[in-house]
């Protein structure tokens, strides 16, 4: 993951960029420019480039990237003004080091058109949507479970869930919406709200990976989004703990139901008498997966079919390519907003000498008031279209050299 460069070391690596006279590099339409630092930095970088670049105007950006002493370092600065070889432009915010992508990005060529497809189904169902993609990952779990019986599945579940609780409840959000706090939260998280013990609290920190459970943190934010006064956040949390033990609430949990980026419904668990031990993350973990089941056996039996959409190529603006991804532009519309982190696309660049197929999942996206941004990252590129691509973009024969200095971030 690229590190933000701290204020001391960035001033010192701007200052050796003058001092040592340390080369940095800009990829364009094919062409490696060489610049170097003019005059000391501070609040702006005098550069002077090898060659003129043609298109440079106030307040394009430029991706820069250089070598210091093994370690490549990126940054994006902002031109001022710019006349024949000499660039003046604003000093850079931040540093980048520790980059992760395996390539630099460049401006697309522009003979270049690409065109992006999702893969597998897509859909658009009136439920709760949330700004994560989850994808059907059953895993081993399905084992002698057959995801066609439905109800032969829900009685399994119950079944299992009568040797850890004395009840459950199975939610689907068909003909009702989420009006109780708890639904209301998972349904705007996508997260499991776990409370091992009404006695004590919410769980500090999430143990998993990928995040999975409502920490006390974000069940104080979402307070307050409902209005609670920041001064009496933990006031309202130890009246909301009361209130479930008082009715005999001992252990409990809500797990959301995940298709996609959609949360159908949930399953509710819970202890109400002695005898049983708290939930620990072992049941957590069982209740996820049956949850991904179900979601799966919904769709098997065509729960999901009328809002399936049908799926065709469509062509975004790509901001920038590299040899290992690329970054894209698209308009908001019901579109971009499935356009998320994990999504994957089938990706078709098409040259003039060469169509290059690919996969491509969503790593990161962004936004701004019209605009959503969608970061990429190729999957499994044949290495002859890679080469091709690489010399394509970069205008020159791809080396080990090339494949150690280019590093940076998709």
């Amino acid at each position: 993951m690229a590190t933000p460069i701290k204020r001391i070391e960035k001033d010192f690596l701007l200052k050796v960029l003058y001092d040592e006279q340390i080369p940095l590099m800009y990829l364009r339409n094919r062409t490696e420019y060489i610049l170097h630092v003019e005059k000391p930095a501070k609040t702006e970088m005098y550069l002077k480039v090898d060659r003129p670049i043609a298109g440079l105007k106030p307040r394009r950006k430029l991706d820069l990237i250089f070598d210091y002493r093994g370690q490549i370092i990126s940054f994006v600065v902002e031109i001022v003004s710019a006349k024949d070889e000499y660039i003046i432009a604003e000093a850079p915010e931040f540093l980048y080091k520790n980059l992760d992508r395996s390539f630099s990005r460049v401006t697309t060529p522009p003979d270049m058109e690409v065109l992006l497809t999702f893969r597998g189904d897509r859909y658009a169902l009136n439920y709760p949507r949330v700004s994560e993609y989850e994808p059907e990952e059953i895993g081993n779990f399905m084992t002698n479970l057959d995801p066609k019986n439905l109800s032969g599945l829900i009685a399994q579940m119950a079944a299992w869930i009568k040797g850890y609780a004395n009840g459950y409840k199975l939610v689907i959000f068909k003909d009702v919406k989420p009006t109780t706090t708890e639904e209301r939260i998972i349904s705007e998280t996508g997260k499991t709200l776990y409370i091992p013990s009404t006695q004590t609290s919410f769980p500090d920190v999430d143990p998993y990976p990928k995040r999975r459970i409502i920490t006390v943190e974000m069940f104080k934010r979402y307070l307050e989004s409902t209005g609670v006064d920041i001064a009496y956040i933990d006031e309202a949390i130890n009246r909301y703990l009361k209130a479930k033990f008082d009715a005999n609430f001992f252990s409990v949990a809500w797990v959301p139901l995940l298709f996609q980026e959609y949360v159908i419904g949930y399953i509710h668990i819970w202890i109400n008498k002695e005898g049983k031990l708290p939930f620990d993350y072992g049941v957590i973990d069982t209740l996820y997966q049956f949850a991904k089941i179900l979601a799966f056996s919904l769709k098997q039996n065509g729960y999901f079919e009328k809002g399936r959409l049908k799926n065709e190529p469509f062509a975004g603006r790509v901001v920038d390519i590299s040899a290992s991804g690329l970054l894209f532009a698209y308009p908001h519309s019901n579109l971009s907003s499935s356009l998320l982190p994990d999504s994957e696309l089938a990706a078709k660049l098409i040259a003039p000498k060469r169509i290059i197929n690919a996969n491509a999942k969503i790593v990161r996206r962004y936004k701004d008031h019209a605009i959503g941004y969608f970061g990429c990252r190729f999957l499994d590129m044949a290495p002859e279209d890679m080469r091709f691509l690489f010399e394509y973009i970069y205008g020159k024969p791809f080396t080990d050299t090339d494949a150690v200095f280019l590093a940076g971030q998709v």
